[in-house]
């Protein structure tokens, strides 16, 4: 048995980069930073940023390219992907992905019409078995943060 699964919770870094397949089928590229802060010993805030390269296909492509911009906070549920091609000198290069298959926009930087039609992605995006929600508020800020239990 195994298991690949990533969950993100972070805040877009360019808007989304959409391509169409030969075939016509969508997938929406961009990236995810997301931050860890936490004291160290002496008391100073630390943060640690993780950029991430996230794929969508099909319909979360095309909500991407509607919905999506720089700056959005966003959680991204999908899986693991590293991918690895040779350049034109024959170098091998490697790159790591995230293929969501699922998508929650938490904050709300767009209007009321936004809103309205999360409802129809919803259904459309089940229909393809991906989700994007939209919350009924966005999330508290961050509490206080405690110093690290070791």
């Amino acid at each position: 048995m195994s298991l690949n699964k990533v969950m993100l919770i972070g805040n877009v870094g360019r808007d989304p980069i959409i391509r169409h397949l030969e075939n016509g089928t969508p997938v929406a590229t961009f990236s995810l930073a997301t931050t860890e802060r936490y004291k160290d010993k002496a008391g100073v805030l630390k943060e640690v940023t993780e950029w991430h390269n996230i794929v969508c296909w099909r319909n979360l492509a095309d909500i991407c390219e509607k919905f999506i911009r720089k700056g959005n906070q966003l959680y991204v549920e999908g899986s693991l992907r590293t991918r690895n091609w040779d350049d034109q000198n024959g170098q091998k290069h490697y790159v790591t992905e995230i293929i969501a298959d699922k998508m929650r926009i938490l904050n709300r930087k767009a209007d009321n019409a936004f809103q309205e039609q999360s409802v129809q992605m919803q259904g459309q995006a089940a229909r393809q078995n991906q989700t994007v929600q939209v919350p009924d508020s966005a999330l508290q800020p961050e509490e206080e943060m405690d110093d690290l239990p070791f």
